[in-house]
C-alpha cells in the first residue's frame, strides 16, 4: 500500500523549520544553512551543496531513508522557488538541470503553469489543489511506490494535520532561531497519532520519527 512520508525535515529547539526572510540567495532565510549541516556533513548530504566526502554515520544511515520507494512528491511554492517566481516564467527551481527527485514532483501553487519536464526523470507539475487532492494525485503517479511530502514546513504541517501522513522524520537542530514558519503551529495531540522513537546522535541533533500507530 502507498504511504505518504516526510524525511529530513530539520527544526530548530523552538519549533522553526526555515527561516525568517527568504529571498533567492537565502532559500532558508537567516537560518541560513544551519538547519542542515548535519545532513550537509555526510556522505549523503555532501554532494547537495557540491561537496565530496562526508561522514557515514548514523547521521548518515539515516538521512538515507529518504530515497528507496519514493515513486513521487510533493512540495509548497515556497519550496520550489523565491518569492514571486511565479513571475518569472523561466524559472525551473533552485537545483539547475537535473534536480534531485527523479520522479513526478507536483509543487503546490496558486497560480499553476504547464509542467517542466528536466534531466534525470523529475517532471514538475503545478497544482492547485487541498492536500487531500494533490495526494491523490500524486499517489497515481508514483504507480505503487510510496509519496514523498517534500516541504516547506507550512505544507509538511498542512498535510500532517489532515491526517496524511504515514511517517515524519524530523531532525530536532540544537539551535535557536526566534523567527521563521513553525512546525508545530496547530498540531496539538499529534502524538496520540503515532509510534514514536527519538535518536540523538554526536553530531548534536536528535531524530525523531513518527509511524502511524
Amino acid at each position: 500500500m502507498t504511504r505518504t512520508r516526510i524525511h529530513n525535515l530539520s527544526m530548530s529547539l523552538d519549533g522553526f523549520a526555515t527561516g525568517e526572510g527568504q529571498t533567492l540567495d537565502t532559500p532558508f532565510g537567516h537560518a541560513g544553512q544551519r538547519l542542515h549541516e548535519w545532513m550537509i556533513a555526510t556522505r549523503f548530504g555532501a554532494p547537495i551543496v557540491g561537496r565530496t566526502g562526508g561522514t557515514v554515520g548514523v547521521d548518515d544511515a539515516i538521512a538515507r531513508q529518504h530515497e528507496p520507494g519514493i515513486g513521487a512528491e510533493i512540495m509548497g511554492a515556497g519550496k520550489f522557488g523565491p518569492p514571486g517566481w511565479q513571475e518569472d516564467a523561466e524559472w525551473k527551481g533552485w537545483w539547475g538541470p537535473n534536480p534531485p527527485f527523479h520522479t513526478p514532483t507536483f509543487v503546490l501553487t496558486h497560480r499553476p503553469r504547464s509542467p517542466i519536464e528536466m534531466a534525470g526523470g523529475t517532471t514538475f507539475y503545478f497544482l492547485d489543489a487541498s492536500p487531500a487532492e494533490a495526494l491523490d494525485v500524486a499517489r497515481e503517479a508514483a504507480a505503487g511506490q510510496d509519496v514523498r511530502i517534500g516541504g516547506g514546513p507550512t505544507v509538511a504541517r498542512d498535510f500532517i494535520a489532515a491526517g496524511l501522513v504515514d511517517h515524519v522524520h524530523l531532525v530536532q537542530v540544537p539551535i535557536v532561531l526566534g523567527r521563521g514558519v513553525r512546525l508545530w503551529d496547530g498540531l496539538e495531540a499529534l502524538e496520540a497519532d503515532y509510534d514514536i522513537e527519538a535518536v540523538s546522535t554526536p553530531s548534536g541533533v536528535t531524530h525523531l520519527t513518527f509511524t502511524r500507530s
